[in-house]
């Protein structure tokens, strides 16, 4: 250990540590720093004492006071609930129609449907509802299954494709994987169904034959027009709004592996006054039908 010495210039006594040529001198802490110090000593022990902050084995030091932010959260939730109970109650007994056309529902169904879009569906359709790809966009008025209140309603409830007894189901097929199609009849189709809305068709491609297996294969679920079922949750082709893309090589790969999205039913997790609220909501957001 280094020999402490006086510093020459200031007189003070060195620790004994150098770096450098440079001597590190023994100065006391400033009296205010070692008061708040023990100030902060004396706190944290009365902390302890009175509020949660031990770890246990299985469990935790609750103090003297017992305090729990987890049931002061409880408490709030549960008195939030209690004030909306009585519009809650309303939005049960009222069909959707009447929501719509009462302003004192309306306005409670719409804030309370914003935010339960927010917590439940943001995740998926953004926080602007204008989705991603394998998500709609439920600002437009173009829907799979139909935008009316009660169409709308219907998909939060049970789903899509969700397992749900009463969900919505309506598969793309998988023309290439299942050997229903071949690759030349996939290019023409898929050139064809770009072709329908301004899009650029396959190299090569024979569009007047890309028709032919469109009426054979496809008409059925998308119509002899290519508008859409949306009583099969087929899509309108001819928009130019696509769900995966409307690329070429996109439209091929839908074609060739089809497609099979899902979206839960939200009964059972979602009370009904929540429902009706988010269908009101998203009914509202860009061309409800």
């Amino acid at each position: 250990m280094a020999k402490k010495e006086v510093d020459a210039i200031s007189g003070v006594e060195t620790t004994g540590h150098e770096w450098d040529g440079l001597k590190e001198l023994n100065n006391p802490l400033p009296r205010w720093w070692v008061l708040t110090f023990y100030i902060c000593i004396a706190w944290s022990i009365v902390y302890w004492v009175l509020m949660p902050a031990w770890p246990l084995v299985s469990d935790y030091t609750h103090g003297i006071r017992n305090h729990s932010q987890r049931t002061v959260v409880a408490e709030e939730v549960a008195a939030l609930e209690a004030a909306r109970a009585g519009n809650a109650a309303a939005l049960v007994d009222a069909d959707l129609q009447t929501i719509k056309s009462s302003q004192d529902l309306l306005q409670f169904a719409m804030a309370n449907g914003r935010a339960a879009f927010g917590d439940n569906c943001a995740p998926c359709h953004g926080t602007g509802a204008t989705g991603f790809t394998g998500y709609p966009n439920l600002n437009d008025d173009e829907w799979l299954w139909g935008g009316t209140l009660d169409d709308i309603s219907q998909t939060i409830h049970y789903g899509i494709r969700s397992g749900h007894d009463e969900a919505r189901t309506g598969d793309m097929l998988a023309f290439g994987r299942d050997e229903l199609l071949d690759r030349d009849q996939i290019r023409d189709v898929a050139s064809y169904v770009v072709s329908l809305s301004g899009g650029s068709p396959a190299e090569g491609a024979d569009i007047a034959n890309g028709e032919t297996v469109f009426a054979d294969n496809c008409a059925a679920c998308h119509g002899e027009d290519a508008k859409g079922m949306q009583e099969l949750g087929a899509p309108n082709l001819t928009d130019n709004i696509w769900l995966y893309g409307g690329s070429i090589e996109t439209v091929m790969e839908t074609i060739t592996n089809g497609r099979g999205g899902v979206m839960p039913a939200w009964t059972g997790r979602l009370d009904e006054a929540t429902i009706k609220s988010l269908a009101v909501y998203v009914h509202s957001l860009g061309g409800g039908q």
